[in-house]
């Protein structure tokens, strides 16, 4: 799926009242049991509770999401968890759209009620979003317990999940696995390595880039060894301009791709008794990790529901839904002390050497201008 880019802490890998006045005493826009309306509610306090808080969003029925595919973190379990828990009906649209995408949606469709109500967003994406003012202000109830590094004083986004950047690759059409980017060089994988989209739009291919730009010798404040690298790639054959997704692996197009590790990890699974056995390497020479973001539209046509879904994804099912899918939640370290975390999922989490380090703000913002400078013409 596309996705651009988030930085995570390293600790956590490793395991506004508004008010609201109305006229003529009308009520104010989807009011619950609290003081505000809906749209201008920033806690489950100003609905009244957490119990008013699930009036008001099963009165609206239904939440619109977006870029959400059910095998990406096990996105397809969470949305179901959440509509058998609450009588709301999740619309997904467009799966495999990009972190652009949604912005797009967000600003294309102001006022109408097929706009996204929530987002699951790059970092790069997360910011450039508040600056531009698109997102609701909204404290979760764990808010608190979220690292500061990893999310917005204001509350109009926060960091979710995150995993490694890895190595995936069908050990029944490849004779030797590759485990480092150093690798993929080799003649052996001509024609066979693919990204999981593009890196201007795509989160999973952005980190891709910066972790190979890692592995030949680049800095957080320097992706183009990593632009040189993909443009090596190509040169030699290797590199293929397929967009890597769950049906270009099972048919065997895309028998080598770089992608995220809970995405690698998740094919293993739903490929073992399909002719495929996908193996799973995070390339020692290029350790990249990063989150995705959640963020409320400023302008969600069902703004009770769209905070009740980020409610959910911030309790402890629904950090443990992620997870399930492979996902490192950014509460997993809380839940780990705490004995909330379930260990059966944790257990199966791939495994990582050493402690990753993290890009500031302003190298991500520099890396996305260098890629959207300099990929199309690396790579054409």
């Amino acid at each position: 799926m596309f996705r651009p880019t988030r930085p995570v802490a390293a600790a956590l890998l490793g395991a506004a009242v508004l008010t609201t006045v109305t006229a003529c005493g009308a009520a104010p826009d989807n009011a619950a049991a609290g003081t505000v309306g809906a749209k201008a509610s920033a806690s489950a306090a100003d609905f009244g509770g957490m119990p008013a808080l699930v009036e008001a969003a099963e009165k609206e029925g239904e939440l619109n999401v977006i870029a959400l595919p059910p095998d990406w973190a096990n996105y397809g379990g969470i949305i179901k968890a959440f509509e058998a828990k609450y009588k709301i009906k999740v619309n997904s649209e467009n799966p495999d759209a990009a972190s652009a995408d949604e912005i797009a949606a967000v600003k294309a469709r102001k006022g109408q009620k097929r706009a996204p109500d929530v987002l699951d967003l790059g970092i790069a994406f997360a910011r450039s979003g508040a600056a531009e003012n698109l997102f609701a202000p909204y404290k979760v109830e764990a808010f608190d317990k979220i690292p500061v590094e990893q999310k917005d004083a204001q509350a109009r986004w926060y960091n979710d999940y995150g995993g490694y950047v890895s190595i995936g690759c069908d050990a029944k059409r490849i004779k030797n696995c590759p485990q480092t980017f150093a690798d993929l060089l080799k003649p052996e994988y001509k024609g066979k390595v693919a990204l999981n989209g593009n890196p201007t739009k795509s989160g999973s291919a952005f980190g891709g880039v910066y972790a190979a730009a890692l592995a030949n010798k680049g800095t957080f404040g320097d992706i183009q060894p990593g632009i040189d690298y993909f443009a090596e790639l190509k040169k030699r054959g290797n590199f293929i301009p397929v967009e890597s997704t769950p049906a270009t692996v099972e048919k065997g197009e895309t028998p080598i791709s770089i992608d995220w590790d809970y995405l690698n990890a998740g094919y293993a699974d739903q490929f073992r008794g399909k002719g495929v056995d996908w193996k799973v390497a995070v390339p020692s020479d290029g350790v990249y990790a990063q989150y995705y973001s959640q963020a409320i539209n400023k302008q969600a046509p069902h703004p009770a529901a769209a905070r009740l879904w980020m409610e959910f994804l911030y309790s402890t099912e629904g950090q443990n839904l992620w997870l399930k899918g492979y996902a490192r939640p950014v509460l997993l370290p809380v839940m780990t002390s705490g004995g909330t975390a379930d260990k059966s999922f944790v257990a199966k989490l791939p495994q990582v050497e050493g402690t990753p380090t993290f890009p500031s703000s302003a190298e991500l913002d520099k890396a996305k201008a260098v890629l959207a400078e300099k990929w199309d013409k690396a790579l054409s």
